[in-house]
């Protein structure tokens, strides 16, 4: 598989993670660079990682996986949006918005929006792509795509008010439901 092949499916590989970016940047519009570069950074090895992942546990798990994996993402994006959502009625105007890049939740956000990389690798194993390269090129284009969203929905934080961890649990509930109705409709 040549490179740019490899790098449109990256692209499409970091849709989620660039919504779920996004939702940081607009629940914590006061984050600094060294935050924003944590988050991109887990978010970009675990799409990277579970890519790779996917390569080497090949068909042994596909089946198991892709039978459940929609209704995984569903439940993780899910619980953590609808939680980000009522911690935003809840919140007053001068109370700070809780910190998302508490370990747990980043990696909980990092797995839901990575399952898709997972399959993905899986595909890699049976097309005998070079993984390591791929792992790379997938994993730096999320970083990128996460940087970016970061910095879009800071801007739009600023903007918003006291309501943004609502948004925030929006988007994160639509991204697991349109993760859970892709696979629905495949």
């Amino acid at each position: 598989m040549d490179y740019f092949t490899i790098l449109a499916i990256a692209l499409g590989l970091s849709f989620d993670t660039f919504a779920v970016s996004l939702s940081y940047g607009v629940v914590r519009n006061g984050i600094l660079f060294k935050q924003a570069s944590l988050v991109a950074i887990v978010l970009a090895f675990f799409q990277g990682g579970l890519t790779i992942a996917g390569f080497f546990l090949g068909s042994f798990v596909s089946g198991l996986l892709k039978a459940t994996d929609h209704w995984i993402a569903l439940g993780l994006l899910g619980f953590l949006g609808l939680k980000m959502i009522l911690e935003g009625f809840k919140r007053n105007e001068n109370e700070e918005t809780r910190d998302l890049s508490k370990a747990y939740i980043l990696v909980t956000m990092a797995l839901g929006t990575s399952i898709d990389a997972f399959a993905v690798g899986i595909s890699f194993a049976l097309l005998s792509v070079e993984i390591w390269s791929a792992g790379l090129i997938i994993g730096f284009v999320t970083f990128l795509a996460s940087m970016t969203a970061i910095r879009i929905g800071k801007s739009a934080g600023e903007r918003l008010g006291n309501k943004v961890e609502i948004l925030g649990g929006i988007i994160l509930v639509a991204i697991g439901i349109k993760i859970f109705l892709e696979h629905l409709l495949v």
